[in-house]
């Protein structure tokens, strides 16, 4: 008999889920190594994640020179890079702690690299900002789970996140054996997340002997693409100042922004409201997201409040320390990020240009996928003011979702299967996220809009094809 079964290891990590990359991965996966010969298809459109550079989008040059030079610190003294990428490598290289990438750094992260995500929070916001608040990681999430892991001290604590979230929160809730507390967002009114919802939720955990302890909010959201309104932040943070909850901002896509909405963190809201120091807030920010892309070199912020008890601050920088340190290609990557090249430096029109670009290029293929979901009959999408995702929502048969509980699925996972081995595009159901079924058997899916533009217009009509083959195969009664 073997020692672990899965029934006899830690039940938490059975019970957490994270469909970004389950069942519709997998089968793509196996797809894969089935081939394509039988198939109206040649290859997988990973829709499923959000991770651009896999997708074709091509790395900043200037980021990826950098990490060159001090990867390889002969080429500091050869001419292949401009200038001012030898002379940002070198001053990169002298605060490093043995002069070169092989070293552990200070638990929270370089000193000068902290120092530089508070001048650029500071240029950003407009508030004075302090570099030993900041805390460097392996990417936002590892930010994310260190806090929740600090929050949560058993199922009775509660931690409010909205529906549909992004499945980090719920699996991390589940592995520290903490409680979610679901605040619905409202479809029709642009995924707006209102007091009258956040209160019912909250009053709902209490009737359950639930403590609500904080408020997750992902803004620009993901799933949903949405990007939340000055007044409406003001409103939640005002809740979490009435409840006495702890306010985790996710604000990773805040670079990713496509309409007249702009991004305004919460820290400034927190700010215009005279309560930084009494509002305990934690940010967050990351080089995966953007127009960086860089997924895979794992860099990260996140900053705390002046509100955070120093006590309570020093078990936070404690339980970095036991993991030493965030590699040190991700916090170059991070110093990169919040100190690009300036206009005047030789990498500058070059790095403009590569930026303009991609955020160029994802506005028109978020405009792109939004009207060519919104053509078909039975699905809505919202416009994607934000983020890397389109969430619509699909009304399906009866028939339909008859057939999905014969094969043991859920009618949303039934119909991203069906997509899937249809077209070879691989999406996430709304249930991955929190969304269930609703009464009129509507229910939502999540793609991003990060394939190359002719392989999204592509995709978008094998879309189109599917779903009326799908609806003809379950019609409406």
């Amino acid at each position: 008999m073997p020692v672990l079964t899965t029934e006899n290891i830690n039940q938490a990590i059975i019970n957490a889920s994270y469909e970004v990359r389950g069942r519709l991965v997998a089968r793509a996966g196996e797809i894969e190594k089935e081939g394509f010969e039988n198939r109206p298809y040649k290859e997988i459109i990973y829709c499923n994640i959000g991770n651009p550079q896999n997708l074709g989008q091509q790395p900043i040059s200037f980021v990826r020179s950098v990490l060159a030079c001090l990867t390889q610190p002969k080429l500091l003294e050869s001419n292949v890079f401009p200038k001012d990428v030898i002379e940002r490598a070198k001053e990169i290289k002298k605060e490093l702690p043995c002069g070169n990438l092989g070293g552990y750094s200070h638990s929270q992260g370089l000193r000068f690299i902290r120092q530089h995500v508070a001048e650029f929070i500071e240029k950003r916001d407009g508030i004075k900002t302090d570099p030993d608040n900041i805390y460097l990681g392996n990417g936002a999430s590892d930010c994310i789970s260190k806090v929740l892991n600090v929050l949560i001290r058993d199922k009775k604590d509660g931690i409010m996140v909205h529906i549909p979230q992004y499945p980090l929160y719920s699996a991390a809730i589940t592995l520290f054996g903490g409680s979610r507390v679901d605040v619905n967002m409202d479809f029709k009114k642009g995924f707006a997340l209102t007091v009258e919802e956040l209160e019912r939720a909250y009053k709902d955990a209490v009737s359950k002997n639930i403590t609500p302890r904080a408020l997750v909010v992902i803004n620009p959201g993901n799933p949903t693409g949405c990007v939340l309104k000055y007044d409406n932040m003001k409103e939640i943070v005002q809740f979490c100042m009435d409840k006495n909850l702890v306010l985790l901002a996710d604000e990773v896509y805040q670079s990713n922004i496509y309409k007249e909405n702009p991004f305004i963190s919460f820290k400034k809201v927190v700010h215009d409201m005279k309560l930084e120091d009494k509002l305990e807030l934690f940010s967050f920010h990351s080089v995966s997201k953007g127009f960086l892309g860089e997924c895979g070199r794992r860099g990260g912020y996140m900053e705390i409040s002046p509100a955070i008890n120093k006590d309570v601050k020093a078990q936070i920088y404690k339980l970095f320390s036991i993991s030493l340190c965030a590699n040190l290609d991700g916090q170059i990557v991070v110093d990169v990020m919040v100190k690009p090249p300036k206009e005047g430096d030789e990498s500058y029109e070059e790095y403009k240009k590569e930026r303009d670009a991609i955020l160029a290029s994802l506005k028109r293929r978020s405009e792109t996928l939004v009207e060519a979901f919104n053509s078909i009959e039975g699905v809505q999408c919202n416009p994607a003011e934000g983020a890397m995702y389109c969430y619509p929502r699909i009304t399906i048969s009866q028939k339909a979702v008859d057939e999905a509980k014969k094969r043991n699925l859920k009618p949303d996972t039934f119909y991203c299967l069906e997509l899937l081995e249809s077209t070879g595009i691989c999406c996430v159901p709304g249930s991955g996220f929190g969304n269930e079924l609703e009464s009129d058997n509507s229910f939502y899916f999540r793609t991003t809009f990060l394939p190359a533009e002719d392989k999204l217009k592509e995709a978008a009509e094998k879309f189109r094809t599917f779903h009326s083959e799908f609806m003809k195969k379950y019609p409406m009664q």
